[in-house]
């Protein structure tokens, strides 16, 4: 097509997105081409011309309607709806709405007009559709999802070409040689969208970021932070800010702090931890009662509201575990030093501090900012031992912090929490970072003494809030809620436990939360284990933070929160702000602006969860790289219309088993009993079945692994 045949087709497409809009801004009037003309302030016969053949094409596609010869209307109403570009595989996308229709609104290839996957886009919605989706297309790309993103370079004489690792990014960015910025060719690197002309196939770049070499390992951990919008370093002024401040704690600081140094105090971590932001201290009291104070590291004393430090730890809002690393979301001279609750030091905390009795009920119950002194380090490991032996050092105090966890632990239970004790898999890594090993992480009772005292103090302090005003007048707080799972899907749920034996009560939410605790302690240690755990926190809903006050399903809990990480979650730090600033009688903050932030936190826990799973996913890959053609016994772990995944018994490795592949009949997908159905054999192939596989194909860049069905 010439230049000027593509400008014409462009003018063309603005111009039928300025007639629409004429009709959609005046509702159900009937306009011509001389009225449409008018309002668009077109005099010229030409242009409005091109108007009459535009309106003539909208009423062909059932946009318009002609009522009357030249006599134009929109056929219904709310046919501009806003939504998100979820890209397919073949380039045509689906538009999700915020339950306006319902069913995604189909946009094809052609009718996308540049957005990307992810992007907020305004849709236009035709009135007949050929499927069961509504179909549509883009009139306006109203916030791009991201702009940069992280791929190789491709460098010819004149040009070069981005091409994305995001397999949903359907476009190569052109990069002119003079925005190549070093970058050679064959590298990976960061890349960065500038403009995108109308009338241009392809978006224009710049290379933002060198990353290094393919393969590396910096440069694929890095690349997967980039591709996922978390910063690779902190900017200057925030290392400024942290550098600046005062490692030395005050006396007049001291005084206006409960002090807990003389009280036995000790950390309970993985032994690779850096950060330490939660203690416990010990006392037993005179009247047979036990002091167990939670002492969390006061991160809102040395982040100043609105500083370079607190806009950086919001922008990212948590702390990302890669497979070898930890990109924190403070600065190492906070997260690693000032506020790290290291033994041996005084240390500012934000605590609660509760009196239970011998059954771990709560006698009395304390609130604020505090001095602690660690006494001890442990690991988790030589706490697990201590439990187990019953000796080393405060074997006592040890021995009655499980006693009184464990009494907690059976009252969550007891009330409907849901006990989901999903496989960890850790790998061993070398010094160049390859893997050399896989393995499964065990929760012990010195993992879960730590997690029933937190989520003490969780619920505490969110009760504590709630029950502060009344109705309208609650005090606005950051929540941690879990809605129940929607009944479909946990129906859905219980009919695929039922094949492998197991009976789900969905009569009602404690007995569901019953029976599902039942299958997951009956399922421990079978093959069928993480398929059914899994599968079983797929059908519940997901957790999120939140201003508006409500429970939370999986833990039983009325109300709860998060306070007792601020040094890797940023709603942590909210809630430290929102606590401290209601015991000293504030008045109850903006609700409006709370829950924006929490909506970002929300979002960047996602974020942050994605690039961990595909860290996971890269390093499997590597690992079974130099195992090509191997022969593995696997259970099958989910199941799609292309294919099905298996997991690796041995490893928890986990490939897919293309359809295409099995060449003894013609699979096809049985959705609703999760299995691929041979339509000739009609042999089955279902979720939790057990196959042996071969190693076909590992792709690192698309962090894909390709397995081959062995047959008997």
């Amino acid at each position: 097509m010439s230049k000027k045949k593509n400008s014409a087709s462009s003018v063309k497409q603005v111009l039928t997105q300025m007639v629409l809009d004429v009709f959609e801004q005046n509702g159900n009037t009937q306009l011509n081409y001389k009225q449409v003309s008018a309002k668009l302030n077109v005099r010229d016969p030409e242009a409005r011309d091109i108007i009459l053949e535009i309106l003539q094409e909208e009423s062909e596609k059932q946009v318009l309607k002609e009522l009357s010869p030249g006599k134009f209307q929109l056929i219904e109403l709310k046919t501009f709806i806003e939504g998100r570009v979820d890209m397919t595989n073949d380039g045509s996308a689906f538009i999700v709405t915020d339950d306006e229709f319902e069913n995604d609104i189909f946009v094809a290839p052609r009718k996308l007009r540049n957005a990307l996957n992810g992007d907020r886009v305004k849709v236009y919605v035709y009135a007949k559709s050929k499927g069961k989706n509504k179909e549509g297309e883009v009139i306006e790309i109203l916030q791009r999802a991201k702009m940069e993103f992280t791929g190789i370079v491709k460098i010819s004489e004149h040009f070069a070409f981005f091409i994305p690792d995001d397999r949903k990014m359907m476009h190569d960015i052109f990069i002119p040689i003079a925005d190549l910025n070093g970058a050679k060719n064959g590298i990976k690197a960061v890349a960065e969208i500038t403009d995108w002309p109308a009338s241009a196939k392809n978006p224009i770049g710049r290379i933002k970021h060198i990353l290094g070499e393919q393969g590396a390992n910096d440069t694929e951990m890095n690349a997967i932070l980039a591709e996922y919008g978390f910063p690779l370093s902190f900017p200057a002024e925030v290392e400024h800010e942290s550098e600046a401040i005062p490692e030395i704690i005050s006396k007049e600081e001291i005084a206006r702090r409960r002090d807990f140094r003389d009280i036995l105090t000790f950390t309970i971590d993985p032994f690779d931890a850096k950060d330490f932001d939660d203690a416990l201290s010990f006392k037993k009291l005179e009247n047979g009662n036990y002091e167990v104070g939670i002492h969390i590291a006061d991160v809102s004393h040395y982040i100043a509201p609105d500083s370079a430090l607190d806009k950086e730890a919001l922008d990212r809002a948590t702390s990302v575990y890669l497979v070898d690393r930890v990109i924190p979301m403070l600065p190492e001279r906070l997260s690693n030093g000032l506020c790290s609750l290291r033994p041996n030091e005084d240390k500012l905390c934000f605590s609660a501090v509760f009196e239970l009795d011998e059954e771990a009920y709560i006698v009395n119950e304390w609130y604020g900012k505090t001095i602690i002194h660690s006494n001890r380090r442990f690991t988790y490991e030589e706490v697990q031992l201590v439990i187990e032996n019953k000796e080393g050092d405060h074997v006592d105090e040890i021995l009655k912090l499980n006693a009184l966890a464990h009494k907690l632990r059976d009252r969550k239970f007891k009330h409907g929490a849901i006990s989901f004790e999903t496989t960890e898999v850790k790998f061993q890594l070398d010094t160049s970072g390859k893997p050399i090993g896989v393995y499964v992480k065990e929760r012990k009772d010195a993992h879960k003494l730590i997690e029933d005292f937190m989520l003490l103090a969780n619920r505490k302090v969110a009760e504590h809030v709630s029950k502060m005003g009344k109705g309208k007048h609650k005090y606005t707080f950051v929540y941690r809620v879990h809605d129940s799972p929607k009944p479909e899907s946990l129906a859905n749920f219980a009919n695929f436990a039922a094949r492998f034996g197991y009976k789900i009560n969905t009569k009602s939410d404690k007995e569901t939360a019953r029976s599902l605790n039942y299958l997951m302690e009956d399922v421990e240690g079978k093959k069928e284990q993480n398929v059914l755990t899994q599968l079983a926190i797929r059908s519940m809903a997901k957790a999120i933070y939140t201003t508006k006050s409500s429970s939370h399903y999986g833990l039983a809990f009325d109300h709860y929160t998060h306070f007792t990480s601020p040094i890797r979650r940023y709603p942590d730090v909210m809630v430290h702000r929102l606590l401290f600033h209601y015991l000293n009688g504030g008045q109850s903050a903006n609700a409006e602006h709370y829950e924006k932030l929490c909506q970002h936190s929300s979002q960047m826990e996602k974020k942050a969860a994605d690039a961990e799973r595909a860290s996971v996913k890269y390093k499997q890959a590597e690992y079974l790289r130099d195992q090509v053609g191997q022969i593995f016994s696997g259970v099958i772990s989910g199941v799609t219309e292309w294919g099905m995944y298996v997991e690796i018994i041995e490893n928890k490795c986990e490939g897919m088993i293309r359809l295409r592949d099995i060449a003894d009949d013609f699979y096809t997908l049985d959705e609703k009993n999760y299995a691929i159905i041979g339509q000739r054999k009609k042999k089955v192939y279902q979720l939790g079945d057990e196959v042996k596989i071969r190693v076909k194909n590992v792709d690192l860049t698309k962090k894909q692994i390709d397995f081959s069905l062995v047959q008997d």
